[in-house]
């Protein structure tokens, strides 16, 4: 079956995909610690995840572009609905800047706004956290603290 799949052709645009599956697909097949550290030497080669907090329609348009990665573990997303408990979103804040194979945190920023009080002691610079806007809830940049820096930066009040 495996020689099957190299027969077919990969498009262009999943090449990479492809790569990293068949190389993590080898790796698994190793045994004991050695297979461990073999798969997050090659997740670190393979580069950093992007975590995402936000609601339904954001979480899913992401993971529609390929960013999600889930184990039996863990994952990298969370959807946060109305009866979302706030324990839970700070959980996974905590966690997903806590991961070394994430570099990027996308958070929507009504959710953000729950968070404001783990977000302002927050000072790494991997993961970087980015508040986006969602498509139910109102933009504020005021609010959001990239958007702050960057007003300081270029002389605006702050």
């Amino acid at each position: 079956q495996d020689q099957a799949r190299r027969a077919l052709p990969v498009p262009p645009h999943e090449e990479s995909r492809w790569r990293r599956r068949s190389s993590l697909t080898s790796l698994h097949s190793t045994a004991g610690s050695e297979g461990c550290a073999s798969v997050a030497a090659a997740m670190e080669e393979q580069g950093k995840l992007i975590a995402i907090i936000g609601d339904e329609d954001t979480v899913t348009g992401f993971l529609l572009a390929g960013i999600g990665h889930r184990t039996a573990e863990s994952s990298n997303f969370l959807v946060v609905k109305p009866d979302t408990a706030l324990p839970v979103m700070e959980a996974a804040f905590r966690e997903y800047t806590n991961r070394e194979d994430v570099g990027i945190i996308l958070i929507n920023q009504h959710c953000a706004n729950l968070l404001r009080h783990l977000l302002k002691d927050y000072d790494k610079t991997i993961p970087t956290v980015l508040e986006i806007p969602s498509k139910n809830e109102p933009y504020d940049a005021e609010q959001d603290y990239i958007m702050q820096r960057v007003n300081m930066i270029m002389g605006g009040s702050g």
